[in-house]
């Protein structure tokens, strides 16, 4: 019995191979605090590392949050051809994907999980259609979205106004992405997040 378990176990780790997910959404939507979550609870996904151009915020490490870079590093970087998707998300900083990573996870044996701008999501995943699971998360409003932009006290007017601006330009992408999860309630959509993957990954 415990041999039959065990070639099912390898046989389910084998299909998942290769596998994606990725967590998009407009700033201040809840995408990184859902994708903690998932990470916390589940020891087979790992979190993908970005390559950015902007400097750490307090308490942000190296190689664990992002890999920072220069300007130059960066577009070396795109000059080899060495991301899946990359993009200034905002004037002057830019965010990649680097096909390295994805490679590094995939030979511990993990599932991916991509915590990406929106752009970037849809580039990923008209790269990788096939093993790709993409999950789009909703503000429930702007004005609600606008209220959580406020509350982390890092924006000013006219950041507020772009930030605000890209995401309801975004949110017009969703109907590109396999899930649409609306977090009005942070623990619910953990929860809802959690069960797309787990039909994905063929976990039940």
């Amino acid at each position: 019995m415990f041999a039959v378990n065990l070639h099912l176990q390898n046989a389910a780790h084998k299909a998942n191979m290769k596998k994606l997910i990725i967590i998009t959404a407009p700033s201040g939507a809840g995408k990184t605090s859902i994708t903690k979550y998932l990470l916390n609870k589940y020891p087979q996904l790992a979190f993908s590392v970005s390559a950015a151009t902007r400097k750490p915020r307090e308490q942000e490490v190296e190689g664990k949050d992002y890999y920072f870079m220069s300007a130059e590093a960066f577009h070396k970087k795109i000059g080899e051809d060495a991301f899946i998707e990359w993009e200034m998300v905002y004037e002057g900083k830019f965010y990649g994907t680097l096909r390295s990573e994805l490679e590094r996870l995939w030979e511990l044996g993990k599932t991916p999980v991509l915590d990406i701008d929106v752009k970037g999501a849809i580039h990923v995943r008209e790269q990788y259609a096939n093993n790709t699971l993409a999950i789009f998360i909703e503000p429930p409003s702007m004005a609600e979205l606008k209220k959580r932009l406020e509350s982390r006290g890092t924006e000013n007017m006219e950041s507020m106004q772009t930030r605000l601006s890209k995401a309801e330009y975004e949110v017009s992408f969703k109907g590109q992405f396999d899930k649409v999860i609306v977090n009005d309630d942070l623990q619910r959509a953990c929860e809802e997040t959690e069960t797309a993957i787990i039909e994905y990954l063929g976990w039940q």
